[in-house]
């Protein structure tokens, strides 16, 4: 008997925490990367390369699923979109990562990874720069979102600035050792944290392009693999700019091939088709919300696999993080469910109503609205 209304339960609690689902998965999914190509890294394979082995592999991955899938319905393609396509590619896969690579590189992967907290705030600032995100400080849903952005940046601040004791909960023993502790003297701290803001700030715009693009041209799969192919292709001139030496492209079974692949396939191909659906729905602020999340994840594996330090400010840091990202998932919720309401609310406005007309025999539909005075809609 209550099979029926069981099945549709659960099909609504599914479409309701997918999303929630998939961005925590991303994160773990990044976390990952951030280790494997920080051993790349350090095993000596150029930044330049492994960014445009990264879009070879994804533009393999994503491009048969997108011509199968999306050949009934993609959109024509047009200058100005093609035009922020190629502008995508490079902003993201060419600017960004190599940037954010090469400030990893010069501080640590724990490090680095705290410097993806800044992109909810930056996000959040030009969603309202650009009007994709409205604020209104009488509401308390808007004001959750910038009290819970503002969290998160000071959690980050925490876990960067204060060090503290070192909290040994895993016994690094037997933990592979490549000096890549924060103590390590050869550090060029300054110039990896400008690159590392640096980065912050395309990756910002990058979310902020994709949106204005997705209005323009509907279909994720077939946007990510041609952001994909656009950065492979950019990526692959840079390189060969700045890296003169061919051996360099060799890749064998080894760490390189297993970061080109892994970053490819999951980071850069699944993540931005993800990162495009998500966005689409609620907007590149809640895509961004679950940063923080990532810093936490890559603490606990740098811990274990390359003997990266946790420190005492590290875990202060990530509990006030995780309170930032509740308040900002908490003010986006609300928002979407205050927005539904305000939608069923104009609907009811004007009812439609058949009133036959008996002296005419026609049937005629005339709008009854259901109050004297007109509704003013307040925006969200």
């Amino acid at each position: 008997m209550g099979g029926p209304s069981l099945r549709a339960a659960l099909c609504n609690l599914l479409n309701k925490v997918k999303l929630y689902v998939a961005m925590v998965s991303l994160q773990f999914g990044y976390a990952g990367m951030y280790i494997v190509s920080m051993l790349c890294l350090k095993h000596g394979m150029s930044n330049f390369i492994l960014a445009t082995y990264r879009h070879v592999v994804a533009t393999i991955v994503i491009a048969p699923f997108a011509f199968v899938l999306e050949r009934k319905t993609r959109p024509k393609m047009t200058l100005p979109t093609f035009l922020r396509i190629v502008a995508l590619g490079f902003l993201e896969p060419v600017l960004d990562q190599n940037i954010y690579y090469v400030g990893m590189k010069l501080t640590t992967a724990t490090y680095a990874s705290a410097f993806v907290n800044m992109v909810p705030a930056a996000t959040f600032v030009l969603a309202m720069i650009f009007r994709l995100e409205k604020v209104n400080v009488k509401k308390i849903t808007s004001v959750a979102k910038i009290i819970g952005t503002a969290i998160t940046v000071i959690g980050a601040m925490v876990m960067t600035l204060y060090k503290g004791p070192i909290i040994d909960f895993i016994k690094s023993g037997g933990a592979i050792h490549h000096g890549t502790t924060a103590e390590s003297a050869d550090k060029h701290w300054v110039t990896g944290t400008v690159l590392l803001l640096g980065s912050t700030c395309c990756w910002s715009c990058f979310f902020i392009l994709q949106s204005f693009t997705l209005k323009q041209y509907p279909a994720e799969l077939s946007l990510t693999a041609m952001i994909c192919f656009m950065g492979m292709v950019q990526g692959a001139g840079v390189s060969l700019i700045m890296v003169r030496d061919l051996s360099a492209w060799k890749i064998g079974w080894d760490s390189r091939l297993l970061a080109v692949t892994y970053s490819g396939t999951f980071c850069s191909g699944i993540t931005y088709y993800l990162q495009g659906v998500a966005i689409r729905q609620r907007g590149p602020v809640f895509v961004t919300s679950f940063s923080p999340l990532c810093m936490i994840i890559t603490a606990i594996l740098g811990a274990i696999i390359i003997a990266e330090k946790i420190h005492l400010g590290s875990i202060v840091g990530a509990i006030i993080i995780v309170a930032g990202l509740y308040t900002v998932v908490w003010g986006k919720s609300k928002d979407r469910e205050n927005s539904g309401k305000e939608e069923k609310s104009n609907a009811l406005q004007e009812l439609p109503i058949t009133v036959d007309d008996v002296s005419s025999g026609i049937a005629k539909t005339v709008a009854v609205p259901t109050s004297k005075t007109p509704f003013a809609t307040q925006g969200t």
